[in-house]
């Protein structure tokens, strides 16, 4: 062990010109776990329910967009179809892109109504196991239809990577599919800013987040906007969904570690906070970055559990989460 740690501090100033390009890496990955954390966080903030079904959604989203794309393509082909017409607006891909997050958003809606309405105000642990087996039923649809096969993604850009920092002569580059994901990112962080604290659906959101049954007493139709906000929080991990089978491979027990990262992100960033979210995806995925070079690549698969661990001892709320009744 001594010899290990000699031999790791050895080799730390050599590695040390790599960090910039681990840093806007992790940002880069970051930002995935960070929309994943982020959809997580809308369903909590509307429901006090952590979804643990929610990385399956995650994975049917970009399955989704994987069975989609070809049946948009095929039919923007024909002339005499009214998708052909789309086309002049926009691609093939972003059509297909719009339609999987349609799907998500009707399928969250459906499994709120009907599975985790009805036992809402039972037992937790009932609704933790009603959302573990409602992701195992949609994982073992994939599964049954796809078997245990990896699929890749088609890719709407080309592989290139682009210089965004230049330190004595080091370059640091990202991905055009890393500087997508910074940037929608960004935009859904700042359209859930606006429609959470400047409008009026935010308001009542925020008004079920204190207390559902004081907002069904004045007037709040609350089964309503759960079922609304349980499509949105669907589309919002389908989008993730996109983005991750974009930089690994489709494969359906993807939703766990999909799910780990999301819920390690929320939980340091703080439940209920939207800011936080990111913030808690972006110190992981740094993390990960970081640490899997510098000490060891077995760390990557467990820093997750690392953070979650520390942030329950140390500071349970997060870094910027209140207090609140949590379901789960």
């Amino acid at each position: 062990m001594i010899e290990y740690i000699q031999s790791t501090l050895t080799t730390w100033p050599h590695l040390l010109p790599l960090l910039p390009q681990l840093i806007v890496s992790g940002i880069a990955i970051g930002m995935l776990y960070a929309l994943i954390a982020l959809s997580m966080t809308i369903l909590y903030r509307a429901t006090t329910v952590v979804n643990f079904g929610h990385g399956d959604l995650v994975m049917l989203g970009a399955y989704a967009l994987f069975i989609l794309l070809p049946m948009v393509t095929f039919n923007v082909a024909l002339e005499s179809s009214a998708l052909h017409t789309l086309t002049s607006f926009a691609p093939p891909y972003l059509i297909a892109l719009l339609l999987s997050l349609a799907v998500l958003f009707a399928i969250g809606y459906i499994l709120h109504r009907v599975f985790i309405w009805p036992i809402l105000k039972g037992p937790h642990l009932s609704l933790a196991l009603m959302a573990i087996a409602v992701g195992y039923a949609l994982r073992g649809v994939i599964r049954k239809e796809y078997g245990k096969e990896i699929l890749q993604m088609p890719r709407p850009f080309e592989d290139q990577a682009y210089e965004v920092l230049n330190i004595n002569g080091m370059g640091t580059y990202l991905t055009l599919d890393e500087i997508t994901f910074c940037g929608v990112v960004l935009v859904m962080l700042l359209v859930s800013y606006i429609v959470f604290t400047k409008t009026r659906f935010g308001q009542i959101v925020q008004a079920m987040f204190q207390t559902q049954r004081g907002s069904s007493l004045v007037g709040i139709n609350v089964m309503y906007y759960n079922n609304l906000i349980w499509g949105v929080g669907c589309s919002l991990g389908a989008l993730g969904g996109v983005m991750l089978g974009l930089t690994l491979v489709l494969d359906p027990d993807v939703g766990v570690w999909t799910l780990l990262r999301g819920f390690a992100a929320m939980t340091l960033g703080g439940f209920g906070s939207l800011y936080g979210a990111v913030i808690g995806g972006l110190i992981i995925g740094i993390l990960e970055k970081v640490l899997g070079v510098f000490i060891s690549t077995a760390l990557v698969e467990i820093t997750c559990y690392l953070v979650i661990i520390l942030v329950l001892l140390i500071r349970p709320k997060g870094l910027f989460g209140q207090h609140a009744t949590l379901k789960i």
